[in-house]
């Protein structure tokens, strides 16, 4: 779980502060010493972290905090809003051409996931209303062509290749034709894998640049990489003049230290996070949000965000009646577990609760298949044992078990769930019945 092991460290570097009612200039410094070591455990950049601990401790030490009531809730918030500066303080979105195509090229090394990552990015921005055009500049690698002509047809979305034998820097310059003619407002380039230290490659990356002229140049940055990460970003940057970085397994590292640095050494943001292997596992990047992850103070706006790409207004309106008329069954059951699993995996949603110990969360044991299991048992029952599961006497369960392949016991427990949950929805909707309002809120006012 990314930051999780930060997110221990800071908490228990704040739990000193927490202990005393007033604190003094030492007490500060001595917390800090705690919250450097944190950083740089998490690979954060030296230099990052000399200067960020630096800015704290002096406004730590100031009136505000040493005089405060709460010291360790003024010390709390100092580091939060430091760490949102430093990754750039608030969500900067992809520029568009003011004339269509806006042309997007990815670059980065080899591994990083650029070609799943302009999949992911042409998803992303088709569900916007665009109309995407992926492009095939990757002559090296082999199956390159075929890995991006794969992910396009899984999306349905087109891609333009010309084969291995054209030049890289053709190939942009005529898909970029090509997307003028039929339509296609946003062109991503998916580039080859190079190391920084590839001279002629890194050249061939000016030439693409000097002849289609990109709105964006995206860097595609491995999170798991920690320090390189950042060493590569400067060496791009230093060459290209990058717009913004795509950082990828964000899911996967623990220490989180190269998202916490780049924006500092290079001056560049970044832009998105890749937050897993599907697809559709990419999430504008917001720094004040990262900032309240690290922190363990969660992202209610993101998991918000989440749901609402699973859930319209209509299925909101039509799930609120059948909790109020007490006529949700196990279909609907089904199709609401199917939306849950829809906005991602347990992990990443339980991580963005506030108060959720991310280095406990990091190290429980999730059940990732458990929806799974879940949505079997309830597809080997029949429509009417779906709508009114009262009917499922012994000998069904024994089918359903077999028809699932699981054992009567989860057959039971799953009932059991849905039991509680019916019981649960009637108590609410019995407090609408009594006509429960505003009125009736101790101290509400009209």
């Amino acid at each position: 779980m990314m930051f999780s092991g930060l997110s221990e460290k800071m908490a228990n570097a704040f739990k000193k502060f927490k202990n005393k009612g007033k604190l003094t200039e030492a007490d500060v410094k001595e917390g800090m010493r705690e919250i450097k070591m944190a950083l740089l455990e998490a690979d954060v950049n030296f230099k990052v972290v000399k200067e960020f601990t630096k800015t704290v401790q002096e406004r730590c030490v100031g009136a505000d905090v040493l005089e405060s009531l709460v010291p360790s809730q003024q010390i709390v918030k100092i580091v939060n809003e430091e760490l949102t500066k430093l990754m750039g303080e608030t969500n900067e979105r992809l520029e568009f051409a003011k004339k269509p195509p806006t042309v997007v090229m990815m670059c980065g090394l080899q591994g990083a996931g650029k070609t799943t990552h302009s999949a992911k990015l042409a998803a992303y921005f088709r569900k916007q209303g665009k109309r995407p055009l992926m492009v095939a500049c990757d002559v090296y690698r082999p199956a390159a062509i075929k890995q991006l002509e794969v992910v396009g047809a899984q999306l349905n979305i087109p891609v333009f290749s010309m084969g291995d034998k054209v030049s890289p820097v053709e190939i942009a310059q005529t898909a970029v034709e090509h997307a003028k003619q039929h339509g296609n407002d946003l062109v991503i380039l998916d580039t080859a894998g190079r190391l920084h230290v590839d001279e002629a490659l890194m050249e061939e990356l000016q030439k693409i640049k000097a002849s289609v002229e990109p709105t964006e140049i995206l860097l595609v940055v491995d999170a798991m990489t920690g320090q390189d990460a950042v060493n590569v970003a400067k060496s791009f940057n230093d060459l290209l003049d990058i717009t913004g970085v795509v950082m990828t397994k964000m899911d996967g590292d623990t220490r989180g230290g190269a998202a916490l640095s780049i924006r500092h050494v290079t001056g560049k943001p970044i832009k998105f996070i890749g937050t897993g292997e599907k697809l559709d596992t990419l999430e504008p990047f917001h720094p004040e949000r990262m900032a309240s992850r690290i922190l363990g103070m969660g992202d209610v706006l993101s998991l918000i965000e989440k749901a609402e790409q699973q859930y319209d207004e209509e299925q909101a309106k039509e799930l609120e009646r059948k909790m109020r008329e007490q006529s949700f069954n196990l279909e609907d059951f089904l199709e609401q577990s199917r939306q849950i699993r829809g906005m991602g995996s347990m992990q990443q949603l339980l991580g963005m609760i506030p108060g959720i110990n991310q280095a406990e969360l990091a190290n429980a044991n999730i059940d990732e298949h458990q929806l799974d299991r879940m949505e079997g048992i309830i597809l080997s029952m029949t429509p009417n044992e779906r709508k009114d599961p009262s009917i499922i006497n012994a000998s069904r369960r024994k089918r359903i078990a077999a028809g699932s392949g699981m054992k009567v016991e989860d057959v039971n427990r799953l009932l059991k769930q849905f039991e509680q949950m019916q019981k649960m929805m009637k108590q609410f909707s019995g407090l609408g019945k009594k006509g429960f309002s505003k009125k009736r809120i101790p101290g509400f006012r009209r």
